[in-house]
């Protein structure tokens, strides 16, 4: 999982409140093994006709917003199914954090497992962000994880939590792999044990 201690990027402002999975990534996506290449189908529905064509003015169709890195949304952000498709989705395009109202709770775990951040900020401020970045495509904001902090070249826009925790996770890019290798000596020495030997293979049968 890659890191995340400092990001700043442009905002794509998609404010629409209840935006849940099958929208950000629709099932019949759902078929691949791997973590990437879902980057072209997310919000399909939103981007494209029946026909394959693109909807010119579906934001994420608009050139003025390409390499954007961060997304803007409404209350509520991924709500719906449980699926880290969702995650891998939007990071697959290129964003590397979510700034919003509120998270639905699973899609905000699955997106720290998977190194995308959630920002949660008060309403008027988000509504703020969208408006600036509707303005002009090219305003930047920086996201401080250590600091908690959201600011832009003006100053401060304002802090955020998040768990003590997950933010040590994402810090220093650790999934559930990793915390699970960061204890390899006391597993080897476990597995090394004849008590812990006969331990582990009856909880394998």
């Amino acid at each position: 999982m890659n890191t995340f201690t400092q990001h700043s990027g442009t905002l794509t402002p998609l404010y629409r409140p209840n935006i849940d999975t099958d929208q950000i990534i629709p099932k019949q996506f759902l078929k691949r093994i791997e973590r990437s290449g879902y980057g072209e189908f997310l919000f399909y529905d939103w981007r494209y006709r029946s026909n394959g064509e693109p909807i010119p003015d579906f934001v994420l169709n608009d050139p003025r917003y390409a390499g954007s890195s961060i997304l803007v949304a409404g209350p509520n952000f991924g709500c719906g199914s449980s699926r880290e498709h969702a995650p891998w989705s939007l990071m697959d395009h290129g964003f590397r954090a979510v700034i919003a109202p509120s998270f639905a709770d699973i899609f905000y775990n699955n997106s720290l497992k998977n190194g995308l951040l959630p920002v949660i900020l008060p309403e008027t401020a988000v509504e703020r962000l969208v408006r600036w970045a509707e303005g002009d495509p090219q305003y930047q904001v920086t996201i401080d994880l250590q600091d908690q902090l959201v600011t832009d070249e003006s100053g401060p826009l304002g802090n955020f939590e998040i768990d003590g925790f997950r933010k040590h996770c994402i810090l220093n890019g650790l999934d559930d792999i990793a915390l699970t290798l960061e204890h390899t000596a006391a597993i080897t020495k476990y597995e090394q044990n004849p008590t812990g030997q006969r331990r582990f293979s009856f909880l394998s049968n």
